[in-house]
């Protein structure tokens, strides 16, 4: 039951970041202040929830990238990603997200 769960909660977040996505890339000017007033705050207090979750603890390691044999030292990828995507935009190499490599190999097959 959790596995079809996640599968479902996984399928509603890329829907949704697709349909943002459309959005961003084809509204008029008038629909997209729209969207960015409602979806910017809501994205923002996405990105702050997460990477809270992520702070790196008194020994510099991420609590949940972190496990009892490995630990994960900050910033971890969580980290990274946020500034790669937030911060460094252009200028971070760009791969595309794995959701649409997943689609594409799916399509093809």
């Amino acid at each position: 039951m959790d596995e079809i769960l996640g599968q479902v909660l996984r399928s509603a977040v890329w829907e949704r970041l697709d349909m943002l996505t459309e959005l961003a890339n084809r509204a008029d000017a008038p629909s997209l202040l729209s969207v960015a007033r409602s979806e910017l705050p809501r994205l923002t207090e996405g990105w702050r929830a997460m990477l809270s979750a992520h702070e790196p603890d008194e020994k510099g390691n991420c609590p949940v990238c972190s496990s009892r044999w490995r630990q994960q030292k900050a910033p971890c990828p969580v980290w990274r990603a946020a500034y790669e995507h937030l911060v460094a935009g252009g200028l971070a190499p760009q791969q595309p997200p794995r959701h649409a490599l997943r689609r594409a190999t799916a399509g093809a097959r």
